[in-house]
């Protein structure tokens, strides 16, 4: 989860996926799955932060730098070991030459880190949120959110691939404008936003996300005509226990109704 100050609070960049792709036109964060190369030890080693995280915890967060990096263009990268991030006159440079051979697997990070001199800021991404998707739905997903502020100056961008739009709004707007039918929100999507919004800064939002404990979210479900209800545990401070989630998505979308 990108964020950012805007002129009147927190914001979040989200992005709505392409018609054809799965949670088809809902707004949703960047991400995507682990790539085998993202666990590579030599590109953990070109990690800055990455001191006393497992192999396992460095890769998710390299994962979701690359993944920041292919859907927005957004580069969360220090130039050789300055820690000064890269700035938005090269992030565009790096865009340009990268991004596209980076989402197609035609070169990896590890290559662009390598020949760029480039560390990857791993330190900026603080564990958020941990959503196993229920066993009852064909298609499950094990995700790990983290909040990660966006280099002052870097511009965002979505992809035209995987996404159809973008952009940097408040979660309260986002959550509202769902609820008017502006957009589609998956639950975990609206929960976090709105646990994430509890906040009015972005240092806010990782000075708490940084001493929250984070809990695992494999909710047990009710599957209802009209849509699904989720049973949240207390401790995971979503401030609620349950949660329902009308029917967003077509029949086509593999059976989850949800």
């Amino acid at each position: 989860m990108l964020l950012r100050d805007g002129a009147e609070g927190l914001e979040v960049f989200m992005v709505t996926r392409q018609p054809a792709m799965w949670f088809s036109s809902a707004l949703v964060y960047p991400g995507g799955k682990m790539d085998p190369a993202d666990t590579d030890p030599l590109l953990i080693d070109l990690c800055r932060g990455a001191t006393g995280l497992t192999a396992d915890q460095a890769a998710l967060r390299i994962c979701a730098i690359r993944e920041t990096f292919e859907e927005t263009g957004i580069l969360l990268a220090c130039e050789g070991d300055s820690g000064t991030l890269v700035n938005d006159v090269r992030r565009a440079q790096l865009e340009q030459h990268y991004r596209a051979k980076v989402h197609a697997g035609e070169i990896t990070l590890y290559d662009m880190a390598v020949t760029e001199n480039l560390t990857l800021a791993v330190n900026l991404l603080v564990p958020f949120a941990h959503w196993i998707t229920p066993k009852e739905f064909p298609r499950r997903f094990d995700t790990h959110f983290y909040l990660a502020p966006a280099p002052a100056g870097q511009t965002a961008s979505h992809d035209h691939h995987e996404a159809a739009d973008s952009v940097w709004i408040r979660p309260a707007v986002a959550i509202a404008e769902a609820e008017a039918g502006d957009h589609a929100l998956m639950l975990v999507t609206r929960v976090n936003l709105a646990k994430a919004g509890r906040s009015r800064t972005t240092q806010e939002a990782l000075d708490a996300a940084r001493a929250a404990t984070i809990v695992t979210v494999n909710p047990p479900v009710d599957i209802l005509e009209e849509g699904v209800v989720y049973y949240l545990p207390e401790e995971a401070d979503y401030g609620l226990t349950e949660g329902f989630e009308p029917k967003l998505f077509p029949s086509n979308d593999k059976g989850r109704a949800i």
